[in-house]
């Protein structure tokens, strides 16, 4: 996941832009909204730590097991709320893939410094094709249908739907490309 120059650097950017705007979202009126953000935010910041090149900062062999700690809490808060409604397991895969990478950083410590293949090929490829399959569908939610004029006068920006998918979808694309970097 550590890769190098310009397009490591790009993955940072977008990923804690994409946190930061799920913070922003936080404040909404709407709960169910609010615990999605912050679910959404976590995931946004830890891939930005993640996509850091690791000639700027490599981590210590303690940090991979950290995180993989902090995704393994959230997965099992995504499992819990996934009770309620089934949309919620979509942050239980990104969690549990965000543990898999994590782990895969930890017990090859190698793969720190270039790409040598971390992971496990056939989990590495189902994550790929699920992460594939969710950006091409969030992609084609993006685009907008008939709405009528003035239906969007005073929602908030954390209320926004439009703007929740494009974060969604940032994270997908991020998580792409952090899946293919391994």
């Amino acid at each position: 996941m550590h890769g190098s120059g310009s397009p490591a650097w790009l993955l940072v950017a977008l990923c804690a832009a994409t946190g930061a705007y799920c913070l922003l979202r936080m404040r909404s009126g709407v709960e169910e909204q609010r615990r999605a953000a912050g679910g959404e935010a976590l995931m946004g910041f830890g891939m930005a730590a993640m996509a850091v090149p690791a000639t700027v900062f490599s981590p210590p062999g303690w940090a991979w097991p950290l995180y993989a700690a902090v995704f393994a809490a959230a997965a099992l808060r995504a499992l819990w709320a996934a009770r309620t409604g089934a949309h919620h397991l979509h942050h239980l895969v990104g969690t549990a893939a965000m543990v898999y990478m994590s782990l895969a950083m930890a017990v090859s410590p190698a793969s720190h410094h270039a790409h040598t293949g971390a992971g496990v090929p056939v989990v590495t490829g189902a994550l790929l094709l699920y992460f594939t399959g969710y950006v091409l569908l969030a992609g084609a939610r993006l685009v907008p249908s008939t709405v009528p004029a003035g239906a969007r006068t005073g929602v908030r920006w954390g209320d926004r739907p439009e703007l929740a998918r494009a974060c969604r979808l940032s994270m997908g694309i991020g998580m792409v490309a952090m899946l293919l970097a391994m």
